[in-house]
């Protein structure tokens, strides 16, 4: 059967279910014509439930069944009551009729949990939250109803026996829907029309216990909730959600939200109100002492251990915080914070040993086997550095394909044979992605002599592990105290630069790009400085080829990007129309070898929410110039809106072949072409064909350190309609935006 048709069984079944629901009532109760109805509709439920099995096939069979049983049995009991009341001219309470209906109660609770079993699992919170509800409304109705029928000593005691039985089995109805209105995850339809169904009985059952007190000639109107609770029964049968599997029930379903939180409330202080209630109806010396004090006793055990619960759960889930923010998730390893934390403590009392280490070849894995290969590598090389070590030492991932070993005591020798170890472990092939890889790793160890700063040892074994790495890889130093003057300045900066980044030395400046002839700031090209606490200014030329040989650049320059983005927003914010309408971005050979960086910047973009139409990314020649990943991350962040400028055109490898094969909107004409541009001769030839070719791809040219007003005005005489350089502006990080422009004549 199609899925459509299943539905409309479903609705024509409701729809007749409604109809008969509100026509009950204008038929007088008690005739035949109202016993046929009533019986008739009963027998067509269990009709529907049987045929809805067979249909939806659940996998709780057994649990329908069980209620397909419960089913008939009430109806028996109606059968059994209408002959008593009408063929027999008897009572109907007590006789048969009593046994059918107080049997057929057990039977729909066992059918119902049955059915929603596999959806409740083992959800303690959710049991307990149930008890509460159910304590608390139990005990209102023990007090009010259950313990006067029982103590009505009028009625003889059988009676009285079974006059207390429905309203006791109410509260196993009760318990029932409080569990159902619980439960943990989201339920199927059918489980939410069943549980509709049970609510809808629940409460007929009470509210017939009122009437048959109160106002009997309204029996009638209360069995219009049973036809509404066989009719919801059906539908709940019918719907093919019944067939689906159980919903997995996670931690994240046993929350404490608050509305729940308030019925918990509530129920709890049900308590002291009965105490109230019944010391204005009846009086102090006539209070239920007993009942109100076992139920306030069951409700507060209740109550603590659903807190208990509660506060283990909050515990176990700030263990699991802290441990995520301690572990690395790649390779379960220790990070950088505990690692340093472990060294700071050791370095306060004693004299610790740390190596250093960082794989070598590893981009080269990552760039032709992709990053998933090189996931796997790197949690295979963390298993066998943790498995070289001494019980009681300690390996950390301390970023990208950088890990770290502290050793708590011994000598120089004991780490000499500690590195031995970790050397022999990475030697063995290693199997990841289907690929049998050898891999290597530079290491630098250092020991704590002369110091108790823990930021100074790992600074000595990042020097010597830079020491070894650029002695050609593969290699062992060990830090000495002559080793800052005797290794390269290389190795040093690569150090410094890492903790240039942890301790924010890097900043930002911007130098603009002008249109000509006006002068107007249309663009800033965003520039990296560094003031090293001790060095001083270190000059970019001096650190960025560090960084890009080191892995550094892809942390520093998504640093400036971010930076960078983030300002050319705030100026935006701030300076309206007068704000430079592009941001430019200097990204390195090194990031665009990064198959994620395209996903980088569109993080960036995001987060600032700068336009990408409004960032420019300058790359040069060379950084394309042997294609691959470089040349599709470019027709990437192309696809995504940024504009390309190729920095420095004219001085790479074949300058033109590269604009058949990169997109490329923006040519920076190098400073080399700018410099002799006023010479007469030959000089502003190259100049001259330049701005040629730009203009016949329809792209647009930036002409590179002006420095001269006779240098822009021949630029602007040549063609060229942007220009950037010191004559227009210094790099600083806050340009005169609002100033009056440098006009070329």
């Amino acid at each position: 059967m199609r899925k459509g048709s299943a539905d409309r069984v479903v609705v024509a079944w409701t729809i007749v279910g409604l109809l008969v629901s509100v026509a009950y009532p204008f038929m007088r109760d008690g005739t035949p014509a109202a016993a046929v109805v009533y019986n008739s509709f009963t027998l067509a439920t269990l009709a529907v439930i049987i045929a809805g099995i067979r249909r939806n096939r659940p996998g709780q069979r057994a649990g329908w069944y069980v209620f397909a049983v419960a089913v008939l049995v009430r109806l028996l009991g109606d059968v059994t009551y209408e002959i008593y009341r009408q063929v027999l001219h008897q009572s109907p309470f007590p006789s048969l009729a009593d046994v059918f209906y107080l049997g057929a109660c057990p039977l729909l609770v066992a059918g119902t949990l049955m059915v929603s079993r596999g959806r409740f699992g083992r959800d303690w919170a959710g049991m307990l939250d149930a008890a509460v509800i159910a304590g608390g409304l139990s005990l209102v109705w023990w007090v009010f109803v259950i313990g006067p029928l029982a103590a009505d000593g009028s009625v003889p005691w059988g009676q009285r026996i079974i006059g207390a039985a429905y309203p006791a089995l109410d509260l196993l109805l009760l318990a029932l829907v409080a569990r159902l209105l619980t439960r943990a995850g989201r339920p199927t339809a059918s489980l939410t029309l069943l549980t509709v169904g049970m609510g809808t009985l629940l409460a007929s059952d009470v509210a017939y216990q009122v009437v048959t007190t109160y106002a009997t000639d309204m029996e009638g109107a209360v069995a219009v909730g049973w036809l509404v609770s066989n009719t919801v029964w059906g539908a709940a049968a019918l719907h093919r959600s019944s067939r689906e599997p159980a919903p997995e029930v996670t931690r994240a379903d046993h929350s404490l939200g608050r509305t729940r939180l308030a019925v918990l409330a509530a129920c709890t202080l049900l308590v002291p109100v009965l105490l109230f209630v019944q010391g204005l109806t009846v009086g102090s010396s006539r209070l239920n002492w007993l009942a109100i004090g076992v139920g306030a006793v069951v409700l507060f055990l209740l109550v603590m251990a659903r807190m208990s619960g509660f506060v283990s759960q909050v515990q176990r889930q700030a263990r699991q915080l802290e441990e995520l923010a301690l572990c690395d998730a790649l390779t379960e390893l220790p990070n950088r914070r505990v690692f340093e934390e472990r060294l700071a403590a050791v370095a306060a009392t004693g004299n610790p040993l740390v190596a250093m280490l960082d794989l070598d070849g590893f981009k080269d894995v990552n760039d032709r086997l992709g990053h998933a290969v090189g996931d796997r590598l790197l949690a295979v090389v963390a298993g066998r550095l943790a498995g070289a070590l001494r019980e009681g030492d300690l390996v950390a991932r301390m970023g990208g394909d950088e890990f770290a070993v502290l050793v708590g005591t011994g000598s120089p020798a004991t780490m000499a044979g500690i590195v031995e170890r970790l050397g022999a472990a990475l030697r063995r092939p290693i199997e990841a992605g289907g690929h049998e890889l050898l891999i290597g790793a530079s290491i630098g160890s250092a020991d704590g002599e002369g110091t108790t700063d823990a930021g100074e040892v790992l600074r000595r074994a990042d020097i010597a592990m830079y020491a070894a790495k650029e002695a050609g890889g593969g290699r062992h130093r060990h830090y000495t105290a002559d080793l800052d003057a005797r290794a390269g300045e290389q190795a040093q900066l690569g150090a410094e630069i890492r903790t240039a980044l942890d301790t924010g030395q890097f900043r930002v400046v911007y130098q603009p790009i002008v249109s000509l002839p006006d002068g107007r700031i249309v663009s800033v090209e965003a520039l990296v400085r560094w003031e090293h606490p001790e060095r001083g200014f270190v000059s970019p030329a001096e650190f960025i080829p560090v960084a890009e040989q080191n892995g550094l650049i892809v942390e520093l320059g998504a640093w400036i990007l971010r930076t960078a983005c983030a300002q050319a927003v705030m100026w935006r914010d701030t300076l309206g129309d007068h704000a430079p309408e592009r941001m430019s971005v200097n990204v390195s050979a090194r990031q665009l070898a990064e198959p994620g960086f395209t996903a980088v910047v569109a993080e960036v973009l995001a987060w600032t929410g700068l336009g990408a139409r409004h960032l420019i990314v300058e790359v040069t020649e060379t950084a394309v110039f042997g294609g691959g990943q470089a040349v599709q991350t470019v027709q990437e962040l192309h696809d995504l809106g940024v504009r390309i400028a190729l920095d420095d055109f004219g001085t790479g490898h074949s300058s033109l072949g590269l604009l058949q094969t990169v997109p490329v909107d923006i040519l920076k004409v190098d400073k080399s072409f700018v410099d002799t541009i006023t010479m007469a001769g030959r000089h502003a030839v190259i100049a001259t064909a330049l701005i040629q070719v730009s203009n016949g791809l329809g792209l647009m040219a930036v002409a590179e350190g002006v420095e001269t007003a006779e240098q822009a005005a021949e630029l602007y005489r040549l063609g060229y309609r942007l220009a950037q350089g010191y004559h227009f502006g210094r790099p600083v990080a806050e340009p005169d935006f609002l100033g009056v422009p440098t006009v070329v004549r």
